[in-house]
Parts: structure tokens; C-alpha cells; sequence
């Protein structure tokens, strides 16, 4: 009897196993379908609007990490539709303006900006908004050189 008893308790503990095993799997299996979903419902969403990359979706410390990216490794972004929001910001030079949008870090003490150049002949500040409002822009993803230097800058882009 007690042979019996040693079996029953090593089946039942290889049928719990096994149960416990397959809901795992089953689990694991709809977690990843729910992720291929999650992933095909953001490619449809950027498809529709057809934006590449929109950091208006991000919390800040992921906008100012994407900036970040975007400014060291600009060749992972070249083409790509940008959508983005921001603070407005101008620097005036004596050969021309540069028109950005600035993103703070968490703690605000640095910040990072891309330039936008608008897809029509505008006039500053007659077409412009007032210098800190907040703004979006989307436009397409390109770098240029001025001396020794490549900055990154959004053209074609179109103000919201």
C-alpha cells in the first residue's frame, strides 16, 4: 500500500507539473501574440500617418533620449518622417535664423533641439509663433554641414 501511495503522489506531481508547464507556455504564447498585435497596430498607426517617428507619444526623458539619438547617430534617422512638439526657439545669426523646437531633460537642465526649415516661403516673425509657445512640427529627417560641423534639421517640415 505504501508503494501505491509513493505512485499516486509521483503522478500527481508530474500531472501538476505538466498542467503548471502548459498554462506557462499557453501564457507565454498569448503574450507574445498581444505583442505582435500591439506591434501591427503601431506600424498600421504610422502607416496612416505616415509619421516614422512622432515624439509626441514619448514621456520626456524618451523624447530627450530620441533627440539624443537623433543628434549622435543621425544616419539611423536620415529620410524618416519626424513629428515632434516643443517649446519655440530662434537663434538669429548674422547670415540666417535657425527656427527649433527645444526638449528639456527630466531635470530641465539641459536641453537639445532639432531645426526645422517649413515647406513654404515664410516670413519671421510674421509667420512664426511667439518665441516659447509650444509647437509640433512634422517634417523629414536630414543633416547638413557648416564648416566642420553637421547639424540635424527637419525639412519640408509644416507647423502645426
Amino acid at each position: 500500500m505504501k508503494k501505491y501511495k509513493r505512485f499516486i503522489s509521483i503522478i500527481l506531481a508530474a500531472a501538476f507539473v505538466f498542467s503548471v508547464s502548459a498554462c506557462s507556455s499557453s501564457s507565454a504564447e498569448e503574450e507574445t501574440t498581444a505583442q505582435q498585435e500591439t506591434t501591427a497596430e503601431s506600424t498600421a498607426d504610422k502607416a496612416a500617418s505616415g509619421v516614422d517617428v512622432d515624439l509626441t507619444e514619448l514621456s520626456s526623458t524618451m523624447v530627450y533620449s530620441e533627440v539624443y539619438n537623433m543628434v549622435y547617430t543621425p544616419e539611423d534617422y536620415m529620410g524618416k518622417t519626424v513629428k515632434m512638439n516643443g517649446t519655440f526657439s530662434i537663434y538669429e545669426s548674422d547670415d540666417r535664423n535657425y527656427y527649433t523646437r527645444l526638449i528639456s531633460d527630466a531635470t530641465a537642465c539641459c536641453s537639445q533641439g532639432i531645426e526645422f526649415v517649413l515647406d513654404e516661403d515664410y516670413t519671421y516673425p510674421d509667420d512664426y509663433p511667439e518665441l516659447g509657445s509650444e509647437i509640433t512640427v512634422t517634417g523629414t529627417f536630414d543633416t547638413y554641414t557648416e564648416g566642420e560641423l553637421t547639424y540635424c534639421q527637419l525639412v519640408d517640415a509644416v507647423m502645426q
